[in-house]
């Protein structure tokens, strides 16, 4: 847009969240910062932050963490940033601005970025104390200081942002509901099946879920404060505290009263330039906006490009928006969704290609053209080839679409790499960066990392679901031109984990301080390590001890230097600085006396009490220099360390086989002990889980374990890389009737090849898919001895049984070991004062001081549009 010679032109944007700070890095990068006043008029009383991570303040983010706004970008650029003063009205005729404050800004192109408000359904008693919404950061230091005195939450909604709230209204310690008007949980981005395998995982966590009712009324007490929910289908909710999230709406009320034109459901109606139609002097983008093509786009990814598209027309440069891809990949509750394309086959004559499995929670579908072409899909439960499948959207794949929604281990799934996408495919859909794109940036600009690429191309800086794609796709480029791919692990070692790990064998080295100064990268001789290499090697040394001759007790010396902070107090650390205690308890099977010790002791010492999915109690709240005291106790009862602080076995489960079950066919419980027993201690790249099911009605679930056994009528069947956390992945069959021997000898070589050729932390269900070869691959190494190391490797796991020592008892009798549980070591009598628990239902849970955020009490005349005062 042209402007006056001699004058300074302004530009005015009001609001501040995540479009509105694109924008203002778009202004910067073509230039216009310095040729323009920018003033930004903010209502919340803080910069923009991510609220596409909201929720995770409470896994321990704070405001600052979230923070999208470098102070030394607003002032390297002279940006004149308000916070806490929103624009109240606008005189379009003046072109003129005045903020809450009373400041007036005369203006030559204003930009409205006011976002959207939360819709609270008009029901009785939506304002009653105790009722919240989801939408900004003083939102959730409300409902967590509302909480402290709840026990029960509802959120009314079943979206994206409504199962945030209720994961939220978990982890504060909330028996948690969610109410959704719709016959299924996020109903915009899943069908009838997504929904189905979402549901189901949704409800073994724990949360109550009532679809395809309403919210009728919210029912108070004399004092007015929630005490429930009546819903449409007649029944009755009791709850302390209610959270609506049931959809936005655009914050458009600045632009009405100005007389802009708006949408008929809202919405500030813009061209193809985001320019208002009204107005060629104000532009609308993001969520306040009524794009060209009819919509408002509730996404970050469309934002971002209408605001790249407003900052390229105010610099005369052509650029235009008319729609956006609604693609989207969300871990809501630790569950992968994501949905792409014609994610719910509207195409005509289109097919759908299904992978279900409701056991597992998972769900894949494909939308295919009767051409082939790839239109769309669903994926819950596991989304792992989201990036790939939606850069062939709009293609034919290479491969059947049969293949592509396959789990890995239930047949041979085609794994396509990054060769395999068109240069025109979208990586990152947050900024619209092709593949293209990100090989000009390594071929064109001498890019040779990830974060490299992600500075020169902003790929991977959104939502972050394209940063897997673009490792693989930055990695194959510098192959492909001949430079030479740095795998090192770390910047302190040059040699992968594998290697490393053949030089520590080999030469016998006992201390990472001789392997650094002997194998480590010139600068990093004679220094201390980093974070990534020292736990490691420790694992890789406490791995080998046996056979190198060193200790394989992780507080020895210079190996308690390299641990991490759980296996540095041999417990796991919890969010308010206590730790939890969980014993071994092989197999799942455990004396009454033995379950007498537990409850005295946890009464005792105060601790939370809890059953874990893995077959054992967990007893959590214990200060540092109590865990001592408490495995004393423990191990003077017959229990050992459970190791669930470490990259070690866990648990072994079991069900109760032929010696109960009239469908058992083999003794699990005997052999999940054996195994059990076997296996503790053993030090490797990543936790290992196992399971033993005594018939094929799999009542142990090994087919998810990174090794599981299933009994048949002729011995045991072996499945290997299995996953059932974040990815969900199916084992693989590795071999069938086995006897009792055969089985343990082919684990024994199955975890020793794994430990010696897994990268640091990498899952036996990511190695065995990464491994050259795969599954066939390691047949081959562990059942028939390809390489001939299988000797080797079972004489390894021999030294690992015979040298085993429980870690707790040998802390237990070395005074000097014990000296380091203290909280303050000036002071190792006192406790460490901010570790403090409340109760609730029978035990206690932590105290959680809430945040001080350091900032003035907003006033009533702060109160975002929309929302209401609690």
């Amino acid at each position: 847009m042209t402007a006056t010679p001699g004058i300074t032109p302004t530009i005015v944007l009001v609001g501040h969240g995540m479009v509105g700070q694109r924008f203002l890095e778009a202004l910067a990068e073509r230039g216009l910062t310095r040729t323009h006043r920018v003033v930004v008029l903010c209502e919340e009383p803080r910069p923009a932050y991510d609220r596409v991570q909201l929720t995770s303040y409470f896994s321990g983010r704070t405001p600052e963490d979230l923070s999208m706004t470098d102070p030394a970008f607003v002032e390297e650029h002279g940006i004149e940033l308000r916070v806490g003063d929103p624009a109240e009205t606008v005189d379009r005729e003046a072109r003129e601005v005045t903020a809450r404050s009373g400041l007036v800004v005369a203006y030559d192109v204003l930009v409205l970025a006011t976002g959207s408000y939360p819709f609270v359904p008009p029901v009785p008693g939506k304002d009653a104390e105790g009722c919240f919404v989801y939408r900004t950061i003083e939102d959730l230091l409300a409902i967590e200081a509302y909480a402290k005195n709840a026990t029960t939450g509802a959120v009314v909604g079943g979206g994206l942002l409504g199962l945030e709230a209720a994961g939220a209204l978990r982890g504060l310690g909330l028996t948690s509901h969610i109410v959704e008007f719709a016959p299924r949980l996020m109903p915009v981005q899943v069908d009838e099946g997504g929904g189905a395998a979402l549901l189901r995982t949704v409800e073994e966590m724990g949360l109550s879920v009532h679809t395809g009712v309403g919210t009728q009324e919210i029912v108070v007490d004399p004092s007015g404060a929630v005490t429930g929910m009546k819903l449409s289908d007649g029944s009755e909710l009791a709850t302390d505290l209610v959270v609506f999230s049931a959809g936005v709406r655009p914050r458009d009320q600045l632009a009405r009263d100005s007389g802009l034109a708006v949408g008929e459901r809202g919405g500030i109606s813009v061209d193809e330039q985001c320019r208002t139609v009204t107005d060629p002097h104000v532009f609308a983008i993001g969520e306040c906006a009524l794009a060209s093509d009819g919509r408002v786009y509730g996404l970050v990814a469309p934002g971002y490009e209408q605001a790249e598209t407003a900052a390229a027309t105010i610099a005369d440069d052509e650029a235009s928006f008319t729609g956006a891809d609604l693609s989207t990949k969300l871990k809501l509750l630790g569950v992968d969704v994501a949905s792409f394309g014609d994610a719910h086959g509207a195409t005509a004559d289109c097919l759908d290609v299904v992978y279900s499995d409701s056991r597992a929670g998972l769900y894949k579908k494909l939308v295919v053209g009767r051409d082939g072409t790839l239109l769309g899909g669903i994926l819950v439960g596991d989304a792992e080839a989201y990036g790939t499948l939606r850069a062939f959207t709009g293609s034919v794949p290479p491969v059947s679409p049969e293949s592509l929604v396959l789990p890995a281990g239930a047949g041979a799934p085609v794994q396509l790499g990054p060769s395999a996408l068109p240069d025109d495919a979208v990586i990152c859909s947050c900024h619209n960066v092709t593949k293209g794109t990100i090989r000009g940036a390594v071929t064109e600009h001498s890019c040779t990392t990830v974060p490299e690429v992600k500075k020169c191309t902003r790929a991977g800086t959104g939502c972050g679901s394209c940063v897997k794609v673009l490792g693989q796709l930055v990695t194959a480029e510098l192959e492909a031109s001949g430079v030479e791919v740095d795998k090192g692990l770390c910047g302190c070692f040059a040699q992968t984990r594998e290697e490393l790990y053949e030089i520590v064998g080999a030469l016998r080295i006992t201390s990472f301080r001789e392997l650094l100064d002997r194998h480590g990268r010139e600068g990093a001789r004679g220094g201390e390590g980093c974070e990534v290499c020292k736990p490691a090697v420790g694992s890789i040394i406490a791995s080998l001890a046996p056979a190198i001759g060193a200790s394989g007790y992780v507080l020895e010396g210079e190996q308690a230097a390299l641990q991490d902070t759980n296996d540095h107090f041999l417990a796991n650390l919890q969010r308010n600085g206590s730790y939890s205690v969980v014993p071994r308890i092989p197999g799942g099977e455990i004396a009454p006396e033995k379950l007498i010790v537990i409850g005295e002791i946890a009464r005792d010492f105060g601790l939370y009490t809890k059953i874990t999915g893995g077959q054992r109690i967990d007893m959590f709240g214990a200060r540092v220099e109590q865990l001592p005291l408490i495995w004393a106790r423990l191990v003077d009862a017959g229990f050992e360390s459970g190791h669930a602080y470490g990259k070690s076995l866990r648990t072994v489960k079991s069900c109760v086989g032929q010696t109960w079950c009239r469908y058992g066919v083999q003794d699990s419980v005997r052999m999940a002990i054996d195994l059990e027993l076997r296996y503790r201690g053993l030090r490797s790249p990543h936790k290992l889980k196992s399971a033993v099911s005594g018939c094929a009605r799999e009542c142990a679930e090994a087919q998810s374990k990174d090794f599981g056994v299933i009994a048949t009528s002729n011995g045991w069947n072996l499945y290997v890389g299995g996953n059932g956390g974040a990815t969900p992945r199916h084992a693989d069959l590795l071999a069938q009737d086995l006897s009792d021997a055969e089985l343990v000898r082919l684990i024994d070589r199955f975890l020793m090849f794994y430990i010696r050729t897994a990268d640091r932390l990498e899952r036996t269900s990511t190695w065995l898919e990464r491994i050259p070869g795969g599954l066939d691959h390691v047949r081959d190494v562990v059942v028939h001895d390809s390489l001939g190391i299988c000797d080797e490797l079972e004489s390894l796991m021999r030294a690992h049984v015979s040298h085993y020592r429980d870690e707790w008892a040998e802390t237990i009798n070395d005074p000097e070991k014990l000296a380091r549980f203290v909280s303050f070591v000036n002071a190792p009598d006192t406790p460490d004062p901010v570790v403090g628990f409340v109760p609730e239902r029978d035990q206690m849970k932590p105290d959680l001081p809430l945040l001080d955020i350091g900032l003035r009490r907003p006033s009533e005349d702060d109160l975002l549009e929309g929302s209401t005062r609690r």
